[in-house]
C-alpha cells in the first residue's frame, strides 16, 4: 500500500508541476523574478510555493519509503529536502511581497495570505525542533520518543494547511484574473486537483496501518 501510495505521490506531484508552468509560462507570459513586467514577478510566487515548498515538503515525507538506506541518512534527507522547501519557499513569499509593492497592492490582507504564512512560520518551527531533537541529539532517547509522535501529527497537519493554502490561491488567482470557463480555467482546475492528490498520496504512505480487528 505504501508503494502505490509513494508511486502516485510522485506522478501526482509531477503533475501538478507541468500543468502549472503550462498554465504560467504558456498563458500567463513566463516566470521572472527580475522582469519589468509585474505578471512574471507574481508568476514565481506560485510556481515556488508549490514546487518549491509544497513539493518537497511532500517528497521529504515520503523520503522515509522512497530512499532505502539506514536510518541517519533517511532523516538525513528528509532535513535537507525541508530545507530546500524553506529556502524556495522563502523566495516565493518575497515574489509576492514585490509584486504586492510594484502594484500598490495591501500586503496580507486575504485568507490565503494568512494561511501562507502561519503554516511557513510553524514549518520553520517544525524543522528548528525536530533538528534539535531528532539530529542534535540534545534529548534523551524517551524524549525523542514522545515528541516523535507530535513530530509527526504537526508534519501530517502543515502538509494539509500547505494544500489548503495552494487552493486558495489557486481560487484567489483564477477570481482575481476574470478566468472563466476556457482551457486556463480548466488547467488551473486540474493543477490544483492534482496537488491535492499529491498531498493525499503523500499523507497516506507515511499513514500507520492499524491492525486487523
Amino acid at each position: 500500500m505504501a508503494f502505490v501510495a509513494t508511486a502516485s505521490g510522485h506522478i501526482f506531484g509531477i503533475l501538478a508541476l507541468i500543468l502549472l508552468l503550462a498554465w504560467l509560462i504558456h498563458f500567463r507570459g513566463g516566470i521572472d523574478l527580475n522582469s519589468s513586467d509585474a505578471a512574471h514577478i507574481f508568476n514565481v510566487h506560485p510556481f515556488l510555493m508549490y514546487f518549491g515548498f509544497v513539493f518537497f515538503a511532500g517528497e521529504a515525507i515520503m523520503a522515509y519509503k522512497t530512499v532505502r538506506v539506514d536510518w541517519k541518512a533517511q532523516k538525513f534527507v528528509h532535513m535537507s529536502l525541508h530545507v530546500i522547501a524553506i529556502v524556495l519557499g522563502i523566495v516565493g513569499i518575497y515574489a509576492a511581497f514585490k509584486y504586492h509593492k510594484q502594484q500598490g497592492i495591501a500586503n496580507m490582507y486575504s485568507l490565503h495570505s494568512w494561511l501562507g504564512l502561519g503554516t511557513f512560520i510553524i514549518y520553520g518551527l517544525q524543522w528548528i525542533f525536530g533538528f534539535f531533537y531528532f539530529w542534535v541529539q540534545g534529548a534523551d532517547a524517551s524524549a525523542r520518543r514522545s515528541y516523535a509522535i507530535w513530530h509527526i501529527f504537526f508534519g501530517r497537519v502543515l502538509l494539509y494547511m500547505a494544500i489548503c493554502t495552494a487552493e486558495s490561491g489557486l481560487m484567489q488567482s483564477s477570481t482575481l484574473l476574470g478566468l472563466g470557463a476556457g482551457t486556463e480555467s480548466r488547467i488551473v482546475n486540474f493543477a490544483g486537483l492534482a496537488i491535492l492528490l499529491f498531498g493525499i498520496s503523500a499523507d497516506l504512505a507515511i499513514a500507520p496501518i492499524p491492525d486487523a480487528f
